[in-house]
């Protein structure tokens, strides 16, 4: 085994691999109908890292193995405040909605279905979501992946606001320094 073979094993080793939806689908042909299986599939370094993968083949073994290859290369870095994110942010990718809001330490994921197998192998581990219109899997991590790349830090928030970074810190972050302060 060579040495890019080797660090390509690592890589898979230190990923979080979830399999989020498996479906049949059907291509019309002359003679009738041909099934393959598409799955979707979310991988993410539980570090602020992640990425969503779709894959279509005859069986599903092959498919779960394409979306995953799709995932690792569609990777995504997401801004991450300690184990939640810095602001309230929501998006929409097709039908779906998906809001998403920072929650202080100890609250959990607050998640169903797609949305916690996005937010868990990004790395948040504290938040509060809500999902609204379509219950589309697909769209729904979509929409969450998408919510997810809108944050920003929040240093950079603070100065395109023109405020103190203090100030755009979750309530919990600010500490006895800014109730001394008022």
């Amino acid at each position: 085994m060579g040495r890019r073979e080797q660090r390509r094993d690592d890589d898979r080793d230190e990923l979080d691999e979830r399999v989020i939806d498996i479906t049949r689908v059907a291509k019309v042909v002359k003679g009738g109908r041909r099934f393959a299986f598409r799955a979707v599939v979310v991988v993410g370094d539980n570090r602020g890292n992640v990425g969503i993968g779709v894959g279509k083949a005859r069986g599903v073994p092959d498919s779960i193995r394409k979306a995953s290859e799709r995932a690792r290369r569609n990777m995504k870095a997401v801004s991450l405040t300690g184990t939640t994110i810095p602001h309230m942010v929501t998006a929409k990718h097709g039908g779906a909605v998906v809001m998403l809001k920072p929650a202080s330490p100890g609250t959990g994921v607050i998640a169903g279905g797609g949305v916690r197998a996005v937010l868990e192998a990004a790395g948040v581990r504290d938040i509060l979501s809500k999902s609204q219109g379509s219950a589309n899997i697909l769209n729904v991590a979509h929409a969450t992946l998408d919510a997810l790349e809108d944050l920003r830090d929040p240093q950079q928030l603070a100065l395109m606001r023109g405020k103190d970074p203090a100030e755009v810190r979750p309530f919990w972050k600010r500490g006895k320094r800014d109730e001394q302060q008022q």
